[in-house]
């Protein structure tokens, strides 16, 4: 068989093979002739002259994420890096500008991303920074587009994916949240420990007042006992004197059994003796009867003032001295 022949069947062959090619969904391809713009192919089989016509580009027609991280300083002189995330697509219909007129596409919208958030972000503060980064990124898109579309290009949308302060500044903003936080912390055991006190207080000064009325009726009631104990022994012959002192004897004994009764009591009662009841009875009768004895005096005193007093203003006046008058006329 002819070499020359075969060579020549091959060369034939893939000139005519490379005259096909395919073009991806979503995908735009740029075809030149002699170095000449021709045309712009889209997804599916096409057909190019050999040697003649040759595939300039391809350009991706699909949502693309560029991330940008910008290093820049705030109002209040802060130093925090944004990462700014911008989303853009080749317009179909503008795919020669998009291919011909920007050579670094990302470069380009790096540069204006960095030129708008330099300049956003000194007007605010570290706190307003966080607060307003959708109003960054709104800045960042609007500049973008303006810019971009001219190229073919159009931003679907912008995004300020993370703020990084400084170290020592996020340890500051953590304290001041942790102290912020105590704060709040203390204010709400204040609170509770004030409720608890105050329901401490009304629960003492209810149970006080309780016990002060359990006291009351008691001594109420040893009161009429006692008035009741009285007119018993007057009965029998009795005096009220005699009765009192014996009352007294008799809850002297009470209390020195009482006493007496508690084991690990460690109460001392003087006068102690055998003959203290006694001699407490007998105090305690010469004392009733003294006190009723001045008591009597007293009355007998008052009542005798009265009666001096009214015969002071019966006693007629003294007219000495107008008789002498009227002896020298």
């Amino acid at each position: 068989m002819n070499i020359p022949l075969i060579f020549l069947v091959f060369i034939a062959l893939f000139i005519f093979l490379s005259s096909f090619f395919t073009v991806k969904q979503q995908t735009a391809v740029i075809v030149e002739r002699f170095g000449k713009f021709l045309s712009i192919r889209q997804s599916g089989l096409q057909l190019k002259i050999p040697l003649i016509d040759r595939i300039a580009g391809r350009v991706n027609l699909k949502i693309q994420q560029l991330d940008v991280i910008i290093e820049t300083k705030t109002k209040d002189n802060v130093f925090v890096k944004l990462k700014v995330s911008v989303q853009f697509m080749v317009v179909k219909e503008t795919v020669y500008d998009a291919f011909y007129k920007l050579e670094y596409p990302h470069d380009q919208i790096t540069s204006y991303v960095f030129d708008v958030v330099r300049a956003e972000v000194p007007k605010l503060k570290l706190d307003d920074v966080f607060e307003r980064k959708d109003d960054i990124a709104v800045a960042v898109k609007r500049e973008l587009n303006e810019a971009m579309t001219t190229y073919g290009y159009t931003i679907i949308n912008t995004l300020v994916t993370d703020i990084d302060p400084d170290i020592q500044v996020k340890n500051a903003m953590n304290r001041i949240n942790a102290a912020d936080r105590e704060k709040t912390v203390a204010e709400f055991e204040a609170e509770a420990s004030r409720i608890r006190i105050v329901a401490k207080a009304k629960a003492e000064a209810e149970s006080k007042r309780l016990q002060g009325q359990g006291i009351a009726d008691q001594r109420r009631e040893i009161a009429r006992g006692l008035v009741e104990s009285v007119d018993v022994l007057n009965r029998v012959g009795i005096n009220s004197q005699e009765a009192s002192a014996l009352i007294v004897v008799t809850q002297h004994y009470d209390t020195l059994q009482a006493i007496g009764a508690d084991t690990n009591s460690n109460l001392i009662l003087l006068p102690n003796s055998p003959q203290a009841g006694s001699e407490m009875l007998n105090n305690m009768v010469a004392s009733f009867s003294a006190s009723n004895q001045v008591g009597e005096m007293m009355k007998k005193k008052n009542k005798i003032s009265p009666k001096k007093e009214q015969d002071k203003l019966k006693e007629p006046e003294d007219t000495s001295d107008e008789n002498d008058e009227n002896n020298e006329i």
